[in-house]
This record gives structure tokens, sequence and C-alpha cells, in this order.
């Protein structure tokens, strides 16, 4: 064991996301982002980079079809557009969260909750997700070309009959967790704006906690190696992004 690294276990950092509001952090490999919606109802809208070359990130396409779903759950796995692993997917008690949505903007929340401005309400004024995530991913130096899909984690959506997109309300109770274990050094940027399709027109964006844990690297019986043979595949492409075997000795 590394004598510098923490006991596997040990959280290294703890913090609360308010709603309606951004973070950012450089998740390290062998690490896990453990997101906690603490009220109920909460949206974290999260993009991931990899934190050397930002160029590099997460492809929404690619990590559905290549796991042959529609939403994300533990055991799956998020690709970047170079076929290797960001993030793995190590526990979810929500079991659904919506890849597909994006984030509201400056006019759908006008639209949805009125017109608010922080001169008048200060911290309570109406943010939305698009402005705040550009908000952050300015601290690393990024702007509009670098925005792209995004993952809603505690919401779902589902497709009715028709082929409508439809929220589900009451999704995520209290408590709701979901982990991500970081497969190499990943920049996670977050916000906690509602989601755009949330039909609640009440302005009550919910917290998020955000903790920081040393879990160590996927074993060969990892739920995320083993959930489909394309993760195999992706681990040791993120393997030889490290210049090493992976865990299996691939």
């Amino acid at each position: 064991m590394n004598p510098t690294l923490p006991a596997i276990g040990t959280i290294v950092r703890s913090e609360i996301v308010p709603g309606a509001r951004h973070w950012s952090v450089e998740l390290r490999r062998g690490f896990a982002l453990r997101l906690t919606d603490l009220e109920g109802g909460a949206n974290c809208a999260a993009l991931f980079y990899n934190a050397h070359q930002v160029l590099e990130r997460y492809n929404m396409a690619d990590t559905l079809k290549g796991q042959h779903t529609a939403f994300l759950t533990r055991g799956h796995c998020l690709y970047s557009d170079m076929g290797r692993i960001l993030v793995s997917i190590t526990a979810d008690t929500c079991g659904w969260h919506d890849a597909f949505c994006g984030v509201g903007n400056a006019a759908l929340v006008d639209a949805k909750y009125g017109v608010s401005h922080y001169q008048q309400a200060r911290n309570e004024c109406h943010r939305n997700g698009r402005d705040s995530l550009l908000v952050e991913l300015g601290k690393w130096g990024m702007g509009v070309p670098d925005l792209m899909a995004n993952v809603n984690f505690f919401s779902k959506v589902a497709v009715d009959a028709d082929g409508n997109l439809r929220f589900v309300p009451g999704h995520s109770p209290a408590g709701s967790l979901v982990e991500l274990r970081a497969e190499m050094d990943t920049l996670v940027v977050l916000d906690t704006c509602p989601h755009p399709l949330d039909p609640d027109t009440r302005w009550q964006p919910k917290p998020v906690r955000v903790d920081i844990v040393h879990v160590g690297p996927a074993g060969d019986d990892d739920v995320c190696r083993l959930s489909r043979p394309e993760n195999a595949r992706g681990f040791a492409n993120t393997a030889r992004h490290h210049c090493q075997h992976d865990h299996a000795g691939h």
C-alpha cells in the first residue's frame, strides 16, 4: 500500500453544494465522488473531462450505445470520446439517472419560475444550468465550445407510448446516493439547478452533498468491469493510457 495515500474507505473531503449552485474538482484516479441527495428531489448535472487533456471528455452517445442502455446506474461506465473510461458508477440507490435531457437556459428558467435578479433576490435568485456550468468551466480556462451532453444525476426521464420524454417526480428520496469512481484523473463539473423537464413551477432547488473517498482501483471481479464485454475493453484501453496492464493483467 502506498504510505502517502489514506486508507481505503477514508473520506478525504466533504462539502455541501446548495441548490442552484456550481462546483468542480479534479478527481484523482482511485478516488470516488459520492453524491448524496440530502432532501430528496435534487438534480445534479455533471460534465467530465480528462484532467490532463480536457479535449478528451465524456461522450454520451458512445457511453449509452456501448452498454446497450438509455440511462445510467450501478455497473455502468462513463466513456470519453477516446474510448477510455473516465468514471464508473460503483454504487447507486436510485437505479436511473437521466443521460439525455441536458440543462436549462435563462429563457427556460425565466418562463417557468419568473424573472429574478441577483440585485433584488441575492442568493435566492433564479439561476440556470447552462450559465452555471459555464461559470464553473471558466475557472478551468474553458467556455461555450466545451459544453456537451451532461448526466443529470438523481433525475429520471421516461419515454411514454407516444415517444414523448416524461419527467418522473419523486424519483430520488432523501438520502439517495450515487458513487463515481475515477478510472483516470478526471475533472468533474457540477451544478444543482432544477432539471429542465421538471414540471414543478416552484423555485426550490435542492442541495447535494459531495464526498471524495479513497476507494482504490477496480478489481478483477468489479461490477463495472464485468457488466458488459465492452467495459472490459474500456478498462484495457484506460490501462494502456496509463502505460500499464489493467488489473486483470490484460
